[in-house]
């Protein structure tokens, strides 16, 4: 085997089973969300990537191997002259290349179409029976059961029942739509079809079975982080057990839902920020660590 291949092949293993069966056990992912949701976003984009780059490396000359993992360690894309002088042998890798990463991204695509779909049929219902309340900034639909949601994207808007202004106290209200607007800002549907798309494609890799499931709860977790630098945590907590059993449309993020209860026993036992991050950074470093024989290996033969 070209041993040029042993580097994306490592980065294939390290990122598509070890360091996602790390970090769904990790204590750490829940305390700081947003380290965890960026460990992984780079490892389903290194995934990708080293896929791609793995059949490539197999079909290769030594001497183009080499060129294209020069390339992939000094982060130095071809540039558009030398994709025009490729040979045949090089053209055909670049082709499979493309046609491995077109897998994960046309079905990240065709999500986030389905997805825009649903939400924009959904928004042209509100427009019909909601009411837009500009003191909430919100639009106002009237249902009994307590609900706060919110549809992400261009038809960008949060929903509150009629229950919900009734029951909420104006603290936990606030509280509510602060958790929506901070999905809607983060624009935390495109890493929902991300981890969709992989575990549709990926259906037994670790990275898309535990990323699947992680990735929306680790969302809602930094929904609450960022709603509670406008909040109380008494405010944002009640907020979440009021809504718990709310139910919102496919295609939108709900304040309250089945995760209701873990969040709120996350929001109501406040964390040291700083140990959970350096253990989060220590994983991260013991795993790239892990990489420097395979690529050590690979410069030291470079034929």
């Amino acid at each position: 085997m070209n041993h040029h291949a042993l580097v994306p092949l490592g980065l294939v293993a390290l990122t598509g089973f070890l360091v996602p069966l790390l970090v769904v056990r990790a204590r750490w992912a829940q305390q700081v969300p947003r380290l965890a949701l960026g460990v992984w976003a780079v490892c389903g984009a290194v995934f990708a990537v080293a896929t791609a780059l793995l059949p490539a490396q197999m079909v290769l000359s030594g001497e183009s191997s080499h060129r294209l993992a020069d390339m992939m360690f000094a982060l130095r894309p071809p540039t558009a002259d030398q994709l025009l002088h490729l040979d045949g042998r090089e053209r055909f890798a670049f082709a499979l290349s493309l046609a491995v990463l077109a897998l994960p991204a046309s079905a990240f695509v065709r999500r986030l179409v389905r997805a825009r779909r649903v939400r924009l049929r959904h928004a042209g219902v509100l427009r019909l029976v909601g009411r837009y309340d500009p003191a909430l900034r919100a639009t106002v639909l009237d249902d009994a059961r307590p609900a706060v949601y919110c549809l992400p994207g261009r038809s960008r808007r949060v929903v509150v029942s009629s229950g919900a202004v009734h029951t909420l106290t104006p603290a936990q209200l606030a509280a509510a739509l602060a958790h929506e607007r901070a999905h809607i800002a983060g624009r935390h549907h495109l890493l929902v079809a991300a981890a969709e798309a992989f575990a549709a494609v990926f259906r037994r890799l670790p990275l898309a079975r535990h990323g699947g499931t992680a990735v929306p709860l680790l969302l809602e977790m930094a929904a609450d982080d960022r709603a509670l630098r406008r909040c109380t945590r008494d405010a944002l907590a009640t907020a979440l057990y009021a809504l718990a059993s709310g139910r919102a449309p496919r295609s939108a993020f709900a304040a309250g839902g089945p995760s209701a209860a873990l969040r709120m026993r996350r929001i109501l036992t406040p964390h040291s920020a700083g140990h959970p991050v350096l253990r989060g950074l220590l994983t991260i470093t013991s795993a790239t660590l892990a990489m420097t024989p395979l690529v050590v290996a690979c410069c030291s033969f470079p034929g």
